[in-house]
């Protein structure tokens, strides 16, 4: 047997005796558990980034921009930066839409218990809406006004959160909507709704490129994973790199020079 066969019989992890059905529900709900803490740890960084943001703390701090001030005082790339920024927007307009939505009832009118909910979301669903923000705090606005005035349904945490999941997938799955004036040239129209395509298009294989290099792995990084992926699918490596930073941040910005 070689060095290298005995440094991983040392790693090898030691024999366990098979889970029962009780132990392994029991563990399952410890991860839940973990990823609640986790989604609810994102949520607060993602507010004090914004808010450290707002208040321009790397020129109180004599720094020259933004991101040298994640670098040095936070340990984080820009990158990481900016799409906390992007959470935490989406959160605000939530939470904003979730608190006028209880204030209208008269069956939870307590603003701490908006304060206090955690709705679970994902970073990946929060970013993935985060350029239809308002969408989906308009739709959280009326539904909960619905259900306050009808009367049927407390306002309590469950119903709230069930809310503003489904408002989310919703605006997730839903096509944007199209121009007011639509133009009245027929291939002006077409060729909109070829864009509208390609970009819906693209959000699918971004959501694809992130199931292989997730949102934490750096451009660089991800390029080394995704080149094959992208050579399998006939898809060139820059098309799919654009197409995973728009299934990230939700701008349209990010295929500019590859996708469109």
């Amino acid at each position: 047997m070689g060095e290298h066969d005995r440094d991983q019989d040392d790693l090898a992890e030691p024999a366990r005796p098979p889970l029962t059905a009780a132990q392994a529900r029991e563990m399952t709900a410890g991860l839940g558990e973990a990823m609640d803490d986790f989604r609810r740890s994102v949520a607060v960084l993602a507010a004090r980034v914004r808010e450290a943001h707002g208040a321009q703390i790397w020129r109180v701090l004599g720094m020259s921009s933004w991101e040298s001030y994640c670098e040095a005082e936070l340990g984080i790339s820009r990158a990481q930066a900016y799409r906390l920024l992007v959470v935490a927007r989406s959160l605000t307009a939530i939470h904003d839409a979730v608190t006028a939505g209880i204030e209208t009832s008269r069956t939870r009118d307590s603003a701490a218990a908006a304060a206090a909910l955690d709705y679970g979301l994902s970073q990946r669903a929060l970013i993935a809406v985060s350029a239809r923000a308002g969408d989906v705090a308009d739709l959280i606005t009326d539904r909960l006004a619905t259900l306050a005035h009808s009367g049927s349904q407390a306002l309590d945490e469950p119903t709230v959160r069930a809310v503003v999941h489904q408002a989310v997938r919703d605006i997730r799955t839903a096509p944007a909507a199209p121009p007011a004036d639509p133009p009245a040239d027929p291939a002006l129209t077409e060729l909109r709704r070829i864009v509208e395509d390609l970009v819906a298009s693209s959000h699918a294989i971004g959501e694809l490129m992130l199931e292989v290099a997730p949102a934490h792995v750096s451009d660089a990084a991800a390029a080394d994973v995704l080149a094959p992926l992208c050579h399998e699918i006939g898809e060139p490596l820059d098309n799919g790199l654009a197409a995973r930073r728009y299934a990230l941040t939700g701008d349209r910005r990010a295929l500019h020079g590859t996708v469109l």
